[in-house]
């Protein structure tokens, strides 16, 4: 497995630089944080929702486009999501002079759904998720469309690779970071640039409950999947892992951690409360292990969050932190 280097990665973020931002770092210091991890511990957190589309997801999906030869722009891209990713490749095409045609389940958050026509794309919605790789893999077989996975292969964790790239440069001397996972795609790329940047941080991924394809594949030591998706995360809510993305967390993360939906819906109250964020379940995730399985762990240590981005109706927030227990 080829692994990206660091200039690989340096590379690829002046690739996209003309179509994303630095992300900004926060020091998150203020009273609500300090009751739960207490003074000692030192909290940064790298703002991915502030990226272009609200999400780390276009980094990745620019440059799987951005390699294509102009006949597959001509031809335009097709992709599968839950609406994160469906967005980043529509915002790509668009910026790109190509076309999208994406596939969402049924249950996909209106808004995201709303965001990717935006964009320009063409949007279909099917039954759930494993319905939806069936679909997209019609339309490329069809239309002869561009497939862009959404957490799998080497440029797309060359892209995400670029968010740790970026916090690494931002913050020195990290003990640890924590990273969502859903296909694994984020966390593959950031601990490989973290590992390269900083040796001796630990990266630790985290999965809710109701979606463990990569505390199964962990265990049995190759890529698993799953039958259903049960959690309200279902930015996190992969089908299958995947090998390539598999192979990296595999290499480059130190520990998984899991929490349940109420943990995340908690968390997601605590940075609002704290940070005036209204993030999406999805996004909670690294909150929630630091303030849960981690909190002892990371006590006193120069800790590291992604905030993996968000996108989420106003409805939709209150309604999952009115559920918090």
């Amino acid at each position: 497995m080829q692994a990206p280097t660091l200039t690989e990665i340096v590379t690829a973020r002046e690739k996209i630089d003309n179509f994303v931002v630095e992300t900004p770092v926060w020091q998150w210091q203020n009273r609500e944080i300090v009751e739960v991890v207490g003074p000692g511990t030192k909290v940064f957190l790298k703002l991915e929702l502030f990226q272009q589309t609200g999400t780390f997801k276009p980094r990745g999906a620019l440059l799987n486009m951005l390699d294509l030869e102009q006949d597959g722009l001509d031809k335009g891209a097709t992709a599968v999501s839950a609406g994160n990713h469906a967005i980043a490749v529509a915002y790509a095409a668009r910026q790109l002079g190509s076309t999208a045609k994406v596939v969402m389940p049924k249950n996909a958050n209106p808004a995201r759904v709303a965001i990717c026509r935006g964009y320009g794309a063409e949007v279909i919605l099917v039954d759930d998720v494993h319905q939806a790789f069936e679909r997209v893999r019609q339309i490329e077989s069809e239309e002869g469309r561009v497939f862009i996975h959404p957490f799998e292969g080497l440029l797309t964790a060359l892209g995400t690779a670029t968010v740790g790239l970026e916090f690494c440069q931002q913050v020195p001397n990290l003990d640890a970071v924590i990273v969502p996972i859903g296909g694994g795609g984020l966390c593959a790329g950031i601990a490989t640039a973290v590992k390269l940047m900083q040796p001796g941080c630990r990266v630790f991924g985290v999965e809710p409950e109701g979606a463990d394809t990569m505390h199964r594949s962990f265990a049995s030591g190759k890529p698993e999947a799953i039958d259903k998706v049960r959690t309200i995360a279902d930015s996190l809510g992969a089908p299958h892992a995947a090998p390539y993305s598999f192979g990296l967390c595999r290499q480059y993360v130190d520990e998984l951690v899991m929490i349940n939906d109420d943990e995340m819906r908690q968390a997601m109250g605590l940075i609002f409360k704290g940070m005036k964020l209204a993030v999406e379940p999805a996004v909670a995730a690294a909150t929630a292990a630091l303030c849960g399985p981690l909190l002892e762990q990371l006590r006193g240590k120069r800790v590291g969050v992604i905030v993996c981005g968000t996108n989420i109706d106003a409805a939709g927030f209150a309604a999952q932190v009115g559920q918090a227990g």
